[in-house]
């Protein structure tokens, strides 16, 4: 399956949960918008921060997610293997094999050649 089914089978995933639980959803929702909001941090400097702690946590959905989310604010291969090989020191060999997945990911939906 690529990336951009994955994705779109998440938000899929997304729209039945926060249905199920509405109250949850929106209370996610605001948390998610005011520590996205511009503050010190610039919206892609956010972003890549949710990577490198998509990549630690080992969460495919939120690479997949934050992945995009930087492929749209512009950000480019170079600055995600810099971000990656930080993960990679930091967080040994499970982080190395999600980074070949966050990398892969970004290949993926941005259209650069691997």
């Amino acid at each position: 399956m690529s990336w951009k089914d994955k994705n779109a089978e998440m938000r899929g995933q997304l729209r039945s949960l926060n249905a199920c639980v509405p109250d949850a959803a929106k209370g996610f929702g605001a948390l998610s918008k005011a520590a996205k909001a511009p503050k010190a941090l610039d919206e892609k400097t956010v972003e890549f921060v949710a990577l490198a702690i998509s990549v630690a946590e080992r969460c495919e959905p939120c690479i997949a997610f934050h992945a995009e989310a930087l492929v749209r604010l512009g950000a480019t291969r170079d600055e995600i293997g810099d971000l990656l090989a930080m993960c990679i020191q930091m967080g040994g060999g499970p982080s190395l094999m999600y980074a070949a997945k966050a990398l892969d990911c970004f290949d993926e939906l941005s259209g650069a050649a691997g």
